[in-house]
């Protein structure tokens, strides 16, 4: 029953799951913290955290997290596949539909509407994630958070407007933390 429950709910997940990652992750966090609490939002947060380090997009890097903490290997089998199904599904018939009708203004019209909404979800991924960021375990504010998420933004922005490399933007905003952590700031 457990495995069902997995595959159900991952497969919800990637039904339901336009935009990718980003715009999966509210869906995501209802589905396996709310609902299910198959995790706190405290490891929710971790959750993220590990699927941006590992290779992968992020819903599937979670549903295998998700489903090895509930269900071990198999659990992590079924939790991925649920996952994966529904776009294997959605892309073999879209691309179908694509190949024959994409000449029509409605398929155009329909693919222009869905761009602000993939933005409105990520934006609402976004701000999630970032005041999970800003709380503490105890419900306060977390000053130090702030000053780095201050200072990643400003890297990105580095990035993005003189095309800096990331690499170095990263390794400096890791030395920062690094440093905080030594000298006894805590996040």
């Amino acid at each position: 029953m457990m495995y069902l429950e997995l595959f159900w709910n991952f497969f919800q997940i990637g039904l339901f799951s336009f935009g990718g990652g980003y715009a999966a992750l509210p869906l995501i966090q209802s589905r396996i913290v709310e609902m299910e609490g198959w995790l706190s939002l405290t490891e929710f947060a971790d959750l993220i955290a590990i699927s941006q380090m590992t290779p992968g997009p992020i819903a599937i890097n979670a549903a295998t997290f998700v489903g090895t903490r509930v269900g071990g290997i198999t659990g992590a089998l079924v939790a991925t596949f649920g996952n994966v199904l529904p776009a294997a599904i959605i892309i073999s018939i879209l691309a179908y539909l694509y190949a024959k009708y994409s000449e029509l203004s409605f398929v155009k019209g329909v693919l222009q509407t869905l761009r602000p909404i993939v933005v409105a979800l990520i934006t609402s991924a976004g701000l999630s994630i970032l005041l999970l960021t800003l709380q503490t375990d105890t419900g306060g504010f977390d000053w130090i958070s702030l000053i780095l998420t201050i200072i990643i933004a400003l890297g990105v922005f580095l990035v993005q407007r003189f095309k800096w490399s990331s690499l170095p933007v990263m390794l400096t905003t890791g030395a920062l933390a690094g440093v905080l952590y030594l000298l006894g700031v805590r996040f």
